[in-house]
């Protein structure tokens, strides 16, 4: 498993020069947020660390995440990952934070669809919150690592644009 090199050294370069950290939430990605995060160069200068939060207990222990709007979506809603954004931030003290929820697999809670939802937050405000959807049939794996790839591409382009606006 891979992740695109150029953009991993590009965040790891724009965290670095602006001296800002980093923390991730993910459930449907399963850690590999936090891979990515940990190949980049020099990531212990910038990345916190993260939580894998699989299940709705842990989402609400871990992440302060209202259990009972929780239970009415099966955690996956935009105002979740949201949340989740928000509230790894603060429990690891971050500039930055990267949240994603949803299925990867399709399921009756999914109406049989593969989709997420994710968000970054930045100085404690959400600056990006979107879902993304994919083919009902793409294999749970492929799913997993699509939607990682394009929430690095996703963060590269957020993080360019705060570097211009400053």
């Amino acid at each position: 498993m891979e992740f695109q090199k150029s953009t991993l050294e590009y965040i790891s370069h724009s965290l670095l020069t602006t001296d800002e950290t980093i923390s991730i939430a993910e459930s449907v990605t399963s850690g590999f947020l936090q891979l990515a995060f940990s190949q980049m160069p020099n990531a212990s200068l910038f990345y916190r660390g993260g939580v894998t939060a699989y299940t709705l207990p842990q989402k609400v222990q871990l992440l302060n995440i209202d259990e009972k709007e929780a239970q009415e979506c099966n955690c996956v809603s935009q105002n979740i990952a949201d949340n989740m954004a928000l509230n790894v931030a603060k429990l690891f003290e971050t500039d930055w934070s990267i949240a994603i929820t949803g299925y990867s697999t399709p399921i009756r809670h999914s109406n049989y669809r593969l989709f997420c939802y994710f968000s970054f937050s930045y100085k404690n405000e959400i600056i990006l919150s979107k879902k993304l959807e994919l083919h009902p049939k793409t294999q749970a794996l492929n799913a997993q690592l699509y939607y990682t790839e394009f929430i690095l591409g996703c963060f590269k382009s957020e993080m360019n644009k705060q570097l211009i606006t400053k």
